[in-house]
């Protein structure tokens, strides 16, 4: 399904794995890709449950947008454990111009198809998605 604005669809398996890792936590995080020839959305890496924060800015390319879904835990003051799904929407200063205006484009209609989106983020370096900034926007 073709999005008149941005021309681009959503391939089902992004919204399978999603709802996976909402409601199974079979996953940490997903990596979403653009991929430009086929203007689809598709699924770039699936991070396993044990993998962390770290593991997950280690994915993101250093010079190429991306989208992804975190699944980040934490505890409440008042020691309560809980979870927030996080939307990073990641775009590099050092990525392509072109690229930057098509995931620009194409954000909202994602982020629509995945429902249960709790937090979103935008960067354009890794200090902008630090753990510390993470945490701050869960509580």
């Amino acid at each position: 399904m073709a999005n008149s604005a941005s021309g681009m669809a959503v391939h089902d398996e992004c919204k399978l794995k999603f709802l996976e890792l909402k409601a199974k936590r079979n996953f940490r995080f997903i990596i979403f890709k653009i991929d430009e020839v086929i203007q689809q959305v598709m699924v770039e890496k699936l991070g396993q449950p044990d993998e962390n924060y770290d593991n997950f800015t280690a994915s993101l390319p250093a010079d190429e947008c991306r989208y992804a879904v975190f699944d980040f835990d934490f505890t409440t003051d008042e020691n309560c454990q809980k979870s927030k799904i996080f939307f990073i929407s990641w775009a590099p200063d050092t990525s392509r111009v072109r690229s930057k205006m098509l995931y620009a484009s194409s954000k909202d209609r994602f982020k629509r198809e995945l429902d249960g989106i709790q937090v979103e983020l935008q960067a354009t370096d890794p200090s902008e998605m630090s753990i510390d900034i993470i945490k701050a926007r869960a509580l």
